[in-house]
């Protein structure tokens, strides 16, 4: 018998067994977010291809080769989105959010999907969680961000967190540095790796993230963007950082934090776990005021995050864990239509009584039903026979007949504390 068929390198099944966790990662995020205000909020799985050619950068690592882009019958380009924001913003200027009181605060649970190397917390099918709020450049937005993703990701249990922060300024003191940057690294072409070399002129900054040695060092000793801010993009940064301070929220000033998306601008923020090993971020973001003008909208200003929900479960310890449910397990002495219909009645009323049921499908015998029912940590089993009904209450060992299905039912209502 050959192999069957697998699925794709750098995607995965969420298995039975995975899916409480994840779900306790949308419960966690959810009850912090709405607690704050941000509504949930989906965007379709593909997008133009513009829209991220023009707002994630021609010259990004997700443009230029990982993007999943197809046409379709239409001749139409069409791509799985890489990342969620630019979408999101599409959506707030399509559908007139501008309209209500701002900023419009939105969160979602989305699949993402990047061609890179697939490696442990990094696949080409990867699942967020995020946070925007569109519609305001006050800094507290900002520092209200960073602090839910914070609340978020201590609640859930990830070790090692450590936060850095930094400013990218406003687009007319970046232009300046860019000229800057890039002066820097033609000095040092000779010393640069290739990527980096082909990029000095659409985007320098990206030169920072890069893991060649030789590259490291050199920008080691390059101007650093802070030294340049205007006025206004460092009073920004200041209140930023002032609010954090207030509530105690440690973090780190990195003057070389860089985001792989051309849109940030002003604050950028990341936070880090120990417990990832070299692939240590767990979801960061930062301001975005250029954005909606990149795809044709007015000018407006947001700040948000993304956090993988693999990376955090990766790092987290402790999580919360679904509490066991009473379930009645209902099975059947004989195999009679009779006695089929009566306990397919009784699983069913179980449920519409807020009771989780399970009846009897394989055929086993009485024995194996019981032991199957054991498997399954089945507090109540009701066997069903033409004779009516034998409850069995595993807590408390106790065994009771009823003439049919609804005193039993009754029976573990009661035994739950329902009736």
């Amino acid at each position: 018998m050959s192999d069957p068929l697998q699925a794709p390198r750098g995607t995965f099944d969420i298995l039975p067994e995975q899916a409480p966790l994840r779900l306790a990662v949308e419960k966690v995020t959810r009850s912090v977010l709405e607690s704050a205000g941000y509504e949930r909020i989906e965007t379709p799985t593909f997008e133009p291809t513009e829209l991220f050619t023009r707002s994630v950068g021609e010259a990004t690592d997700i443009v230029q080769k990982e993007m999943y882009s197809f046409v379709d019958g239409g001749e139409r380009s069409l791509t799985l989105r890489p990342e969620v924001t630019a979408p999101i913003v599409r959506a707030y200027l399509q559908h007139g959010m501008h309209k209500l009181p701002q900023p419009v605060k939105l969160w979602y649970l989305s699949s993402c999907f990047r061609y890179e190397r697939a490696q442990k917390g990094r696949y080409r099918q990867f699942w967020q969680i995020g946070a925007e709020a569109i519609g305001s450049d006050d800094p507290a937005v900002d520092a209200e961000s960073i602090t839910l993703l914070a609340e978020i990701l201590e609640q859930l249990g990830v070790q090692g967190l450590q936060l850095r922060i930094g400013s990218l300024g406003g687009a007319a003191a970046r232009e300046r540095y860019r000229e800057l940057l890039k002066a820097h690294l033609r000095a040092n072409e000779d010393r640069l790796a290739e990527d980096v070399k082909a990029r000095i002129e659409l985007n320098p900054l990206r030169a920072f993230d890069s893991a060649d040695e030789s590259t490291r060092a050199v920008m080691a000793t390059a101007p650093v963007l802070l030294d340049h801010l205007d006025e206004e993009d460092l009073d920004h940064f200041a209140e930023l950082r002032s609010l954090l301070d207030s509530i105690e929220l440690g973090y780190v000033i990195d003057p070389a934090l860089v985001r792989g998306l051309d849109y940030y601008a002003r604050t950028v923020f990341e936070f880090s776990s120990a417990a990832l090993g070299a692939q240590s971020g767990v979801g960061g973001g930062g301001r975005y005021d250029g954005l909606a003008e990149q795809i044709d909208g007015p000018p407006t200003p947001g700040v948000g995050w993304a956090a993988g929900i693999e990376r955090i479960l990766l790092a987290a310890e402790g999580l919360p864990q679904p509490e066991p449910l009473t379930v009645l397990f209902v099975a059947l002495a004989d195999s009679g239509a009779r006695t089929r219909s009566a306990a397919f009645a009784l699983s069913t009323a179980a449920r519409r009584a807020g009771v989780p049921s399970r009846i009897e499908l394989a055929g086993r015998s009485i024995k194996g039903q019981l032991k199957h029912a054991d498997r399954l940590k089945t507090r109540f089993v009701a066997v069903v026979s033409g004779e009516g009904v034998e409850l069995k209450d595993f807590e408390t060992g106790e065994t009771s007949a009823f003439e049919d299905g609804d005193g039993a039912l009754a029976a573990v209502l009661r035994g739950r504390g329902i009736a």
